[in-house]
């Protein structure tokens, strides 16, 4: 027994009618150049969408009568998705190594990189390197990662204070 295929159209997952699926009439039109076509029967309206080879997409199905225009569909809907992701962050983490026996000229080096790190808003992770006995002396770290923070105030704010993680004191500053 061969069953029969209801719906003719394509599924449509979100909640926007298109073409055959409204079934209210009289709709109001805008065509796809955006001018008002009055108030015409949905028939008329299917018609019209078809001669100029769009859609016809139910935008605005509260008003009475329901709002239609005359689209591209599938144009509409990427459209849609491509807006929906576009609000996504686009931040990014960065990190800039230092070591407590750094010197000022290369700690200004690592501080300009990370401000343009920071002016393209990603995120700059601060991290002091210890090893062997700088163990011994982690204030001297300590006080390369407060001149790292005290620089960069300008432009990012602390997000983690400095915690020492191991051999690693780690500090994370986010844009302002």
């Amino acid at each position: 027994m061969a069953l029969a295929r209801r719906n003719v159209q394509p599924e449509n997952r979100d909640s926007t009618r298109i073409n055959a699926q409204i079934r209210i009439t009289p709709v109001r039109v805008v065509s796809e150049e955006g001018e008002q076509l009055g108030i015409i029967p949905t028939e008329q309206a299917l018609e019209r969408a078809r001669d100029a080879g769009l859609d016809l997409v139910e935008v605005a199905p509260g008003e009475r009568p329901p709002v239609c225009r005359i689209m591209d569909y599938g144009k509409f809907k990427y459209d849609k998705n491509k807006k929906k992701n576009s609000g996504s962050s686009h931040t990014k983490t960065k990190e800039i190594r230092l070591r407590p026996k750094t010197g000022d000229e290369d700690i200004r080096t690592k501080v300009r990189q990370a401000e343009k790190f920071l002016e393209h808003k990603d995120k700059v992770q601060v991290s002091v390197l210890f090893r062997g006995r700088e163990m011994a002396h982690i204030e001297e770290g300590r006080k390369v990662m407060e001149q790292v923070i005290e620089i960069l105030s300008e432009v990012g704010k602390v997000e983690t204070k400095p915690q020492q993680h191991g051999r690693r004191m780690i500090c994370m500053i986010a844009p302002k």
